[in-house]
């Protein structure tokens, strides 16, 4: 099990620094055969993935930012796992449902900031702690938590994600109960998996 800083880019393991980057097909500057492991590779998709979704976030999210940096780190099958007890609890599918969630998460949180973050990498396998002071956009209360997430990543693509945080009724006693109202409402009328909309409020 190989510890990573998150402060340290990965993809200065696994490849020559020196080389000038490369665009390929997959949107991967560099391809899967020039990590000498699996650990190594997945730390390159791990930090594309972390810095796509910061310039996603800075950028102001859905509506307003291009998500295709995002989601071409993403395999077409795969799955967010929300918690039951959160706002957004339930099974997230594909990138448009990652995209649909980032949607969410916009719309509850005013912002998002990572305090730090550890990550333990085993060839496909992936734990990542964060800690995360979170901004709620309806009633103005921070959150500071722990959230773990168990990741897995197969050819070079994020293919399932399983958050889970340190207090999920937190969460939504932060966002307040009329935005989580609203968010299970939206997504009752959607009629897609996530969130789960027979959970309370």
């Amino acid at each position: 099990m190989t510890q990573h800083d998150a402060n340290t880019p990965p993809y200065t393991s696994g490849h020559d620094a020196n080389m000038p980057p490369r665009t390929y097909e997959d949107g991967a500057s560099t391809p899967p055969y020039a990590y000498e492991d699996d650990s190594a590779r997945t730390r390159a998709v791990l930090e594309r993935f972390y810095e796509a979704e910061r310039a996603y976030v800075a950028a102001g999210g859905p509506g307003r930012a291009d998500f295709s940096a995002f989601a071409v780190c993403l395999a077409p099958d795969v799955v967010l796992h929300q918690s039951p007890g959160l706002p957004y609890a339930g099974e997230w599918r594909g990138p448009a449902g990652l995209e649909r969630f980032m949607a969410v998460m916009g719309g509850l949180w005013q912002s998002m900031e990572f305090l730090e973050q550890r990550q333990s990498v085993d060839g496909e396998e992936v734990v990542v702690t964060s800690r995360v002071r979170f901004t709620a956009r309806a009633t103005g209360r921070v959150l500071t938590t722990t959230i773990v997430q168990l990741m897995t990543v197969r050819d070079g693509r994020i293919r399932e994600v399983r958050p889970f945080y340190w207090d999920p009724t937190a969460v939504a006693e932060t966002c307040g109960p009329e935005a989580v109202r609203e968010i299970r409402g939206r997504a009752a009328v959607a009629g897609f998996s996530g969130p789960e909309v027979g959970h309370p409020a």
